[in-house]
């Protein structure tokens, strides 16, 4: 277990600012979230009151790019604008046209063992997609959990495993993060969650319960700490990563029952989880920021037009953070509370607009919500800065 760390001298002044920022309303929640509290909400489309001196960007209303989904999971865009989309309880991908339409499936994905939260989880194409046909993947096993590399064929119709990139990662019901990113330094990264048993994230010979960072033929790059897959440690549920333009890796974790956090990545950094969790705790690196999980319970995020879009499960919205050079510039700003259930993954298309991608029909144990018809569905909203 980690030896406690002196607390952050910037505390207290952090706890003042947040405890402004949520109102919480109760103690038990669904860890893959669950139906939202009964709060006052935004009216349709236009954001929760920014804080004083934060403009928040101005969102379109969505439009409806796709429906008919089957718990789909991840995302990731192709060069030639359409999009590969993962689903949780089938293990197959559907590709999608960049205006939307009736999905049309690649093939599902061997050796996918479904529970509460595992299954075919994050996607991503590799940078090089093009030439090498690759779509990265993690998958969740009968006995680990692995992340793997598929080919695509040309005409999209098919796929097969390639390889195993990175396997070893304990599988169980629930807690198994599942995104992957590929950063601007042109590396694999990828969030675990802790199995549903804390210890793994303060474990050093466990990958659970971190965000890992592999070459793309799943080698550890030379400037990793330890000489390790592990970039950062002290995670609970990792489900968010992205990266600011200026090379900043952010990450959106899934709290207990105290705090959601929104944290940068720093190498070889501990997080503090299981000993802290948010704020509470004096142990660990400090989020940027928090929310409570009754309002977010976080999952995908992205960056654009200067902010963090969080995609909450258990508090149904689209959260809003403002960002530069690695902090939180303004307090979050909630968008479409409400409104379109649970939102799983967040991307940014070529086009500069976000994609929402809906969890509905996930069939989630503990929590969820009744889908509504036509879920589960991609949603395109336009983005401005301020």
């Amino acid at each position: 277990m980690r030896a406690p760390r002196p607390a952050s001298p910037g505390r207290p002044a952090l706890v003042a600012v947040l405890v402004t920022l949520v109102v919480v309303t109760g103690c038990t929640r669904a860890d893959d979230g669950g139906t939202p509290a009964a709060r006052t909400s935004s009216p349709a489309h236009l954001p929760s009151p920014a804080p004083a001196g934060v403009t928040p960007a101005v969102l379109g209303a969505p439009t409806e790019l796709v429906t008919g989904l089957d718990a789909p999971w991840g995302l990731t865009f192709l060069p030639d604008g359409s999009a590969l989309v993962s689903e949780r309880i089938s293990g197959r991908i559907v590709r999608v046209t960049a205006d939307g339409g009736e999905p049309r499936t690649v093939g599902v994905v061997p050796g996918v063992a479904v529970s509460s939260e595992g299954g075919l989880l994050g996607i991503v194409a590799s940078p090089d997609f093009a030439a090498d046909r690759t779509v990265f993947a993690s998958v969740s096993g009968p006995e680990e959990n692995r992340v793997v590399a598929l080919t695509i064929t040309q005409d999209h119709g098919s796929l097969t495993l390639d390889r195993v990139l990175l396997d070893g990662i304990v599988t169980a019901d629930r807690h198994h993060g599942g995104r992957l990113a590929i950063g601007p330094d042109g590396h694999l990264w990828v969030g675990t969650g802790d199995a549903f048993e804390p210890e793994n994230a303060a474990d050093d010979d466990s990958l659970n319960g971190k965000v890992l960072r592999i070459a793309l033929d799943g080698s550890v790059p030379a400037d990793n700490p330890g000489d390790s897959p592990v970039w950062s440690s002290g995670h609970r549920n990792v489900q968010g990563i992205t990266f600011g333009p200026d090379g900043t890796a952010y990450a959106t974790e899934l709290g207990h029952r105290t705090w959601d956090e929104v944290n940068v990545l720093r190498p070889g950094r501990d997080y503090g989880w299981p000993e802290s969790e948010g704020i509470e705790g004096d142990t660990g690196e400090q989020p940027i920021t928090v929310l409570h999980p009754d309002d977010a319970s976080p999952s995908g995020v992205a960056y654009a037009a200067g902010s963090l879009w969080i995609g909450a499960l258990g508090g149904q919205r689209l959260w809003q953070v403002p960002v530069e050079d690695g902090a939180a510039t303004g307090e979050p700003v909630a968008h479409l509370v409400g409104e379109h259930g649970r939102i799983r993954t967040v991307e940014v298309a070529p086009d500069g607009a976000l994609w929402l991608v809906t969890s509905n029909t996930d069939r989630a144990t503990w929590g969820g919500t009744d889908p509504r018809p036509g879920d589960d569905r991609i949603l395109r909203v336009e983005v401005a800065a301020p």
